[in-house]
């Protein structure tokens, strides 16, 4: 039995109570403020002690409990009261919070060598430039905006290339790279550049972990449509919104409107009224609606144009009635609320709403009228009965102007007029409005009572009319008030600043009233608005003349030349200026090309048959004479300017049957007898007698007649010794010559003379040194010609004033 009991050994007595004072030196709170880690921990925010190897229990496997030990208290082990510590004991300051122990130390600074660093620090540049590529594009630069997503999408591809390196390729920024690359397509799109922007679309397209990029090829469908490929357009359409869930409906609705315009685009009107019948059922709204009516005109279906019309009038505009914009007297508050909302940016988006929807229905209206009925005047009315019992009641007034306008395209003025003044008994707009067309009309006319009459009537109706202040101003301007038209016009101007009538009627106004600066003035701002107006240019040249600067003159008509190349008046007004400042060259230059684009203005032709005289050209100037006596068949004077040319240039023959031809048409023509008969003398011809005959038989009728007229003026002195003889009229009517007539008069000096005498010669043969008996000729103006030595019989004569223009 004793095998199994294992006895003690024997021991010393103070073995027995051994152990019992040893304790783990983790309790031991003597050299705690000499413990390292311990004053590291009490530093910390989180009171966190590094862990120690040595054990928590004691040597008897249980913590010790709050026994003395050499006199010392040791902390308590389970609650510990905050700040109460043994240094407290020793006397020590209360700082629970240990800000006796200074501030804390500085964070470390970021490595900024570090990949992860360099690859944030290149993401924020990209963002950057995506945001700057933007902003430029918002303001105008494409150029900029172009160059910006470039170097964002250079960037961006450094960037996805450091994030392979250092991280896997699921940490890609996808986000990123979609929004560089669409903003790249974009900015390519924008700058035309359409082959880089459907490669780039192509690339997010294709792209799988793109989420949602289908959408994009609506942007590939809409590139397509300005290149005009329209079947890809609609390809691209289709397949967009087949990728569009039916959740997003106004997304489809869009794309479904852009593929019935590729389709008006490529004329297949029957799959674009499909997709607009469709919108219109789905979601009507204004395009919709007015392209369908456009749909339903260009296949002629008027029933279906009706229906449509009627669609076009019931889509809502969803906007706030304009009552609510009327403040009550009785509330101060409510009338700054709503001065404060009449006028933001919410009231002009409908105010643009609203406008937006009448310019439709109006077109629409305009458009369908003539053809949905058997004349326009019907169709009218229908359209006036439809638009009265819906929401557009103020568009009927509108339309039945329109349909007076529509009767002056036709030229039936009547109607047009008993159609306006239907309107004297209406609201005061539409009464001025009305006014004003009769008025314009009444103007038109020349029945400047009556348009005087009307234009009151509309500016009393309206008087911040400008159309109505400005046609009254016509009016007076007719009747030559210019300084009380120009107060009108003005009055005009204040109302309306950008009527470009009243200003230029001002311009005009000032013009007759000789207030040259004033006038240059007008339309000088006028010109500012108008930069291409071919009136405006021409005012202002005529304004530099009248004011003496050829110079101004001719540069602005150079500039209404570069607008109206082929105008004749223009370049003959040119012509004109070249002339009196004495460059021939260019003179002939304009003169001829007005000639070239209008070749029967007689002046025109005057001047070149006179500048071919001048530079000793005359056969050349027969041809612009015989021009003139096409257009002026009953004019003597150019066929005796043709028979003179041809007497000029030795074509003796010739002149002699021009004139035997003039005198069968103007038998009573003195000078073409003078002619004849020293014409036929000089050569031989038997006919000499006749004709010398004819010419004293009218030399003494001429006499007679001018004694007659002597004496029944007493003698007053008239313009006698005119032009005698021409077809259809006697030798003694008298004309005053005018200012083109004095300029031809200095250009043919040179031609052989008409008025003198006839003297009868007794040589049968030509005499090359025939002297005129009434003494030496006149020197002609010299000109750039070489002088001739031997000069023909005739070369001394001088055409007088009675050929010459009247």
């Amino acid at each position: 039995m004793m095998q199994n009991v294992h006895l003690a050994p024997e021991t010393d007595e103070d073995d027995l109570y051994s152990g019992y004072n040893d304790y783990n030196p983790t309790y031991d709170t003597e050299e705690l403020e000499n413990d390292t880690g311990f004053q590291q921990a009490v530093r910390t925010s989180h009171g966190r002690r590094p862990p120690s190897k040595t054990s928590l229990t004691s040597s008897v496997g249980r913590p010790m409990t709050g026994a003395i030990q050499d006199g010392v208290s040791r902390p308590m082990t389970a609650v510990r009261a905050a700040g109460f510590t043994k240094a407290a004991l020793k006397g020590s300051a209360f700082d629970p919070l240990g800000q006796s122990r200074g501030p804390a130390p500085p964070l470390e600074a970021k490595n900024e060598d570090s990949p992860e660093e360099k690859i944030r620090q290149l993401e924020k540049k990209v963002n950057e430039l995506v945001e700057e590529s933007c902003i430029a594009n918002s303001c105008g630069d494409l150029k900029l905006a172009l160059e910006k997503a470039k170097e964002a999408g250079r960037k961006e591809r450094v960037l996805v290339r450091q994030r392979e390196q250092v991280t896997t390729p699921e940490n890609i920024n996808l986000d990123l790279t979609y929004s560089v690359l669409f903003n790249l397509a974009s900015q390519y799109s924008a700058n035309e550049m359409y082959a880089e922007a459907l490669n780039t679309y192509q690339v997010i397209v294709k792209n799988k972990m793109f989420s949602n990029a289908g959408i994009l090829k609506v942007n590939m469908g809409n590139i397509y449509l300005k290149q005009r490929n329209y079947p890809k357009a609609i390809k691209f359409y289709r397949m967009a919104l087949d990728q569009i869930p039916s959740v997003h409906k106004e997304m489809r609705i869009k794309i479904m409107q852009n593929i019935g315009i590729t389709f008006i685009k490529t004329g297949q009107y029957s799959d674009a009224i499909n997709s607009f019948e469709h919108i219109m059922s789905m979601a009507p709204n204004l395009k919709a609606g007015f392209n369908l009516i456009l749909c339903y005109f260009a296949v002629g279906d008027r029933e279906k144009m009706k229906k449509a019309f009627q669609k076009l009038i019931a889509v809502p505009l969803e906007i706030d009635e304009d009552d609510k914009y009327i403040a009550p007297n009785d509330d101060p508050h409510t009338n700054l609320v709503i001065e404060a909302i009449k006028n933001d940016h919410l009231r002009q988006m409908e105010r643009e709403r609203k406008t937006m929807a009448e310019k439709y229905i109006m077109t629409a209206a305009k458009l369908i009228a003539p053809v949905i009925e058997t004349s326009f005047a019907i169709g009218y009315d229908w359209c006036v009965e439809v638009v009265k019992a819906s929401q557009y009641v103020e568009l009927a007034n509108d339309l039945e102007i329109n349909k007076a306008i529509t009767y002056l395209r036709q030229k039936d003025f009547n109607q047009a007029v008993d159609t306006l003044k239907m309107f004297e008994k209406k609201d005061s707009r539409v009464k001025s409005a009305a006014a004003t067309n009769l008025s314009f009309l009444y103007y038109l006319e020349n029945e400047f009572a009556q348009a005087s009459s009307y234009a009151d009537l509309a500016v009393n109706s309206d008087r911040y009319n400008p159309s109505a202040l400005t046609n009254k101003g016509n009016t007076i301007f007719a009747n030559g008030d210019y300084e009380k038209a120009a107060e009108f016009y003005k009055e005009a101007l204040r109302n309306d600043s950008s009527c470009t009538e009243a200003l230029y009627n001002i311009g005009l106004a000032y013009k007759k009233l000789n207030r040259l600066d004033d006038a240059l003035d007008c339309f000088l701002k006028l010109h500012a608005i108008l930069r291409n107006s071919a009136q405006v240019l021409y005012q202002i040249a005529n304004v530099y003349e009248l004011m003496d600067d050829p110079n101004q003159a001719i540069e602005w008509l150079m500039q209404l030349i570069s607008v109206v190349p082929t105008d004749s008046k223009v370049l003959s007004k040119l012509g004109e200026l070249y002339d009196s400042e004495g460059d021939k060259s260019q003179a002939f230059q304009y003169y001829y090309e007005s000639y070239r684009y209008f070749p029967s203005n007689i002046e025109v032709i005057e001047w070149l048959g006179a500048y071919y005289i001048d530079t000793q050209f005359c056969e050349k100037a027969i041809q612009y004479f015989e021009r003139a006596s096409l257009i002026q068949p009953t004019q003597v004077k150019w066929q005796l300017m043709i028979a003179s040319c041809f007497r000029r240039s030795g074509n003796y023959q010739r002149a002699l049957d021009t004139y035997k031809d003039i005198h069968r048409k103007f038998p009573e023509n003195v000078e073409c007898l003078r002619f004849l008969v020293r014409l036929c003398t000089d050569i031989g011809l038997k006919e000499v007698q006749e004709y010398a005959t004819k010419l004293k038989r009218l030399e003494k009728m001429k006499e007679i007649r001018e004694q007659r007229i002597k004496s029944g003026r007493d003698g007053s002195g008239g313009s006698r010794g005119k032009r005698e003889g021409s077809a259809g009229c006697d030798s003694g009517q008298n004309s005053s010559a005018s200012s083109k007539g004095e300029r031809l008069n200095a250009k043919l000096r040179a031609l052989p003379g008409t008025n003198e005498p006839y003297e009868t010669s007794s040589n049968k043969e030509i005499d090359a040194s025939y002297v005129d008996p009434l003494g030496p000729q006149i020197e002609r103006p010299k000109t750039a010609a070489k002088k001739r030595t031997d000069e023909d019989d005739f070369a001394d004569e001088e055409l007088g004033d009675d050929l010459l223009p009247e």
